[in-house]
């Protein structure tokens, strides 16, 4: 029985109306950010990343995650941990421009 290890990410891209909706579903690790970051790029809306279905991130998902809300990406259905990872990689941040 395979115990889901090796599950990886999977991406589905769909219009809603009014915005892109990226789903991102499974394990999203640093390998899956340059196809991440093209299906943003390819967008011409607005987007919004939705994590309800993404159950593991690396620190790397983590800091792009961040960042892409920075530039203006919603992020739909965010679990409480992984936001607070992403708290708490921008206070990391923070504290390094500022020479902590």
């Amino acid at each position: 029985m395979p115990d889901g290890s090796n599950m990886t990410l999977k991406i589905e891209k769909y219009w809603d109306g009014h915005r892109t909706n990226i789903r991102l579903i499974g394990r999203m690790r640093a390998e899956h950010l340059p196809e991440l970051e093209k299906q943003i790029r390819e967008s011409e809306s607005k987007i919004a990343l939705d994590l309800e279905d993404l159950n593991l991130v690396d620190v790397e998902a983590v800091r792009f995650l961040g960042s892409c809300e920075a530039a203006g990406v919603t992020l739909l259905n965010c679990s409480p941990y992984i936001r607070d990872w992403i708290g708490k990689e921008r206070e990391r941040d923070h504290h390094l421009h500022e020479g902590c």
